[in-house]
């Protein structure tokens, strides 16, 4: 029986979990795919701690390139993140003539056409599921479950710790540092979480989808990026009086003149199916042309939930390494020969949106009438307005007001105006609305 040979370079939670499977499973493994996957060796920086896994002697290593030019090596699981470092020994290892698993969803959105294209030179394959909702088989469903399908549009949850934390301050009250706080010593939030709450993380995932789901490069700097921070329990509890939830949403639209293509907070429909997934969990919500609406949902994130996907790359490549073929299914839904241009994002300015907006003002009169003049005289139709006579801080009450649909850059305009006003005492605080998914 044929064996393949795999080096994992990084044994942190996901690097364990795979391991875990992989032990667990190996009968399993064994029996569908007709071949025996070793595991034969794995780097790390601490080879010294316990993760709960009996393995051989002389697998564990902290010299990475151990794993990258052993010869017998045919698989390469790249489990460090990060961008720089994973790189350079992705890199390396295609060029070695091995296949490689990551999960690393920033190093593919900075560089993945760089080493999907080496990959192919050197006649290997970069699998990447577990890079995009954890566990959930998002990858494999745009590349190969809808390839003969043309996706419309996309929506995702793609962060499990700031969906928790919108999720609690949805269902039992809270101020967001308090929750975030709560999500650290918990273990859903980093030390550092400004890549998870500011939407840095989701953004890195969207730029992975899109270039799946249109085929062509995508720019990070032009995908406009908000993340959570500034949510207020007065936001979420206004919202679901008016029968919505905030979430953190990846939004992708294509259309002829360009793709719509932002993260920000957003207010959903309660009866919407995103509106359901809570706590860690993760979504994508596809429209395509012939299937029509499809969600995917489940675990984001997680030692077993990602160890999972990774582990299914890894036999996916062993059948292809079996069958000694390659390159069977292109990183980009284009022939292989045709040159990848930059797909054109709409600025988020040109977009047109519904938008929820709560100001914090003097409680005096005419407080409305120089909000809503504004507004007016900037091409901006209100569609209802609300407000509370709970005072806040500085003595300033909450003004709620809905607008119909209107354009990004008369919104931006008419805030900075109304935001100078002497009437208020906070910055206008501003939500876009999704109805239409």
């Amino acid at each position: 029986m044929k064996k393949i040979s795999v080096g994992i370079i990084g044994f942190g939670t996901v690097g364990t979990g795979v391991a875990t499977i992989l032990k667990k499973n190996a009968a399993l493994l064994r029996q569908r795919l007709g071949a025996t996957i070793e595991l034969k060796r794995i780097a790390d920086l601490d080879i010294q701690r316990d993760r709960g896994v009996a393995l051989k002697p002389g697998v564990l290593t902290s010299d990475a390139n151990e794993i990258i030019n052993d010869p017998d090596i045919d698989i390469v699981v790249e489990l460090i993140g990060g961008t720089n470092a994973a790189k350079k020994m992705t890199l390396q290892a295609v060029k070695n003539g091995k296949h490689v698993v990551t999960a690393n969803k920033a190093l593919l959105s900075k560089h993945g056409h760089e080493l999907f294209s080496a990959a192919a030179e050197n006649g290997v394959d970069i699998a990447f599921e577990a890079s995009v909702g954890g566990g959930i088989p998002i990858i494999r469903t745009i590349q190969e479950g809808l390839a003969s399908d043309r996706i419309l549009s996309f929506f995702g949850i793609l962060n499990g710790t700031a969906n928790y934390i919108l999720s609690r301050m949805t269902d039992e009250g809270g101020d967001f540092q308090d929750i975030l706080k709560d999500a650290q010593e918990e273990g859903y939030a980093e030390a550092d979480p400004t890549f998870d709450v500011e939407g840095i993380d989701t953004m890195h995932k969207l730029c992975v989808l899109i270039g799946l789901a249109f085929g062509k490069k995508v720019s990070e700097k032009k995908i406009y990026t908000e993340g959570i921070s500034k949510i207020t329990p007065l936001d979420i509890e206004f919202a679901r009086e008016l029968g919505y939830r905030i979430k953190l949403l990846a939004i992708c639209r294509g259309s002829e003149k360009g793709v719509d293509a932002r993260i920000h907070p957003t207010l959903i429909p309660e009866g919407h199916l995103l509106a359901q997934v809570n706590n860690t969990l993760n979504a994508v919500f596809l429209q395509s042309e012939d299937l029509g609406p499809t969600m995917l949902y489940g675990h984001g994130a997680g030692m077993m939930p990602t160890g999972s996907a990774v582990v299914a790359d890894i036999v996916s490549l062993s059948r292809d390494i079996v069958k000694n073929t390659a390159n069977r299914v292109p990183y980009l839904p284009v022939n292989g020969k045709k040159k990848a241009g930059e797909i054109a994002i709409k600025p988020i300015k040109e977009i047109e949106a519904r938008y929820y907006l709560r100001f914090s003002a003097i409680d005096k009169p005419g407080i409305l009438s120089q909000i809503s003049g504004i507004l007016g005289r900037n091409n901006i139709s209100i569609y209802s307005v609300v407000q509370k006579g709970r005072r806040m801080r500085g003595g300033s009450v909450p003004i709620f007001m809905l607008v119909h649909e209107s354009k990004e850059s008369d919104i931006q305009k008419a805030l900075k105006q109304i935001d100078r006003l002497s009437i208020l005492r906070q910055k206008t605080m501003l939500i876009r609305i999704e109805e239409g998914l």
